[in-house]
């Protein structure tokens, strides 16, 4: 091996940390290719590529040198990243445990795939989920299951809840990356985990009101109230958590719906049913993939209104993030239904980011596009939409977004209501 691969930052940083990739010592103008692999906690393995051209000095610097063809092209530092693809089908890169890092294997060859011949220069970039000194703390207490994740230092700091969509379990790695911006976070299971129920048959909201107060009385958590984050189904359930429980303070939403899906729902002597729905509106692909987006009922028809969280009693700010290329959801529609909604009961008008090109799972930065993934409850190949490009800027952007709401009003400074295209 000829060439020297150089990373900044050196050594293990976390996954949403930008980097700087530079190969020295090629010869001036040469042609290379450089290729990124990395397995997940499973085996299963995400490939990408992309061919480049060193510069006069025989330097090649990902900042500043475009690639000319492979998984992507033009200026993109980041795109032996996002542009990831899974080998076989249908697999979507999630963190598994967040202890370990994700070890992405990145390879100089000489010339321009197809006809890449030998190995010029080989490094491991090493991904955290925990950047050091962050303390994961399991969380066992009443009903309540999930993982605390709380930065390094004495606290308190702003509190905030997190929460996935139909899949089930507990998903800890968006929880454990935003820990590591400041927040005491809490990534929150509500089914198909442990002992809590196997199947999203009916959910009650007494078990999401013991969360709050598990985190209000925790003595690393900020009050006097906490924030949510609501991804898919778990959306919707900060949509209701807004609105009939105390404690909450500022609610961020990605690509959810602006009525009750999926089961009903009970809250002491409150019941919202389930938005309706028409399988016979499912699409299904030539690959077989499904696509969801027109099964649901319209939520503002007379038989659906009772299925609409009532928002009149909605604790604001609130952020919408939407992807216009959701195949899972109407996440425009109901954005804006929400909004007229809140407005109407004399709310503040919600900030809502629409980010074209984008689909249903806006991850994290640099995590790749699934474009299609097997749910875990139906078994089925689901379609969630997306462009590779857009999509890898959308979750930059989403990213930051949340992080500046989050930390403009959990530390109790007024909200400035904003939309944004």
């Amino acid at each position: 091996m000829a060439a020297t691969v150089t990373l900044e930052p050196a050594g293990r940083c976390a996954w949403d940390e930008p980097m700087r990739i530079t190969v020295r010592g090629l010869s001036p103008g040469q042609p290379v290719t450089l290729r990124a692999s990395l397995r997940d906690e499973k085996g299963a393995l995400f490939r990408a590529r992309a061919r480049y051209q060193a510069d006069a000095g025989g330097l090649l610097d990902l900042a500043r040198a475009p690639a000319l063809g492979g998984s992507f092209t033009g200026l993109e530092p980041m795109g032996l990243l996002w542009a990831l693809e899974p080998e076989k089908p249908l697999v979507r890169l999630v963190k598994r445990d967040v202890q370990t890092p994700f070890a992405v294997e990145l390879e100089v060859l000489e010339g321009h795939e197809p006809d890449a011949g030998r190995l010029l220069g080989l490094a491991v970039l090493e991904r955290d989920f925990l950047r050091p000194g962050m303390r994961r703390v399991s969380v066992r207490a009443g009903r309540v299951r999930g993982t605390l994740f709380l930065p390094p230092g004495a606290g308190a700091f702003p509190g905030i809840i997190d929460l996935f969509g139909s899949g089930g379990g507990l998903c800890e790695y968006r929880a454990s990356l935003l820990a590591g911006h400041g927040f005491a976070v809490l990534a929150l299971a509500y089914f198909k985990f442990e002992d809590l129920p196997e199947y999203l048959d009916d959910v009650h909201l007494e078990y999401f009101e013991e969360a709050i107060d598990f985190m209000l009385q925790h003595p690393k958590v900020k009050g006097p109230g906490v924030g949510l984050l609501g991804f898919s189904k778990g959306g919707d359930l900060c949509l209701s958590m807004a609105s009939f429980l105390k404690g909450i303070t500022a609610t961020v939403l990605i690509n959810s719906c602006v009525a009750n899906t999926i089961s009903p729902l009970h809250y002491k002597d409150m019941f919202i049913p389930s938005l309706g729905s028409d399988p016979g509106k499912l699409v299904v692909t030539e690959s077989g993939g499904l696509i969801f987006l027109d099964v649901w009922d319209n939520p503002l028809e007379e038989l659906n209104y009772q299925s609409i969280i009532p928002l009149e009693r909605a604790q604001g700010p609130f952020l919408f993030l939407v992807g216009l290329d959701d195949h899972n959801w109407k996440s425009e529609f109901y954005a804006c239904i929400a909004s007229e909604r809140l407005q109407a009961h004399g709310k503040d008008r919600p900030q809502i980011i629409y980010y074209p090109g984008t689909g249903h799972c806006i991850e994290p930065p640099y995590f790749p596009l699934c474009r299609a993934s097997v749910h875990t409850v139906l078994g089925q190949a689901i379609l969630h939409g997306g462009e590779p490009k857009a999509q890898s800027r959308a979750q930059v952007d989403a990213w930051q977004e949340i992080q500046t709401f989050f930390h403009k009003h959990l530390n109790g400074k007024k909200s400035v209501p904003s939309s944004k295209m």
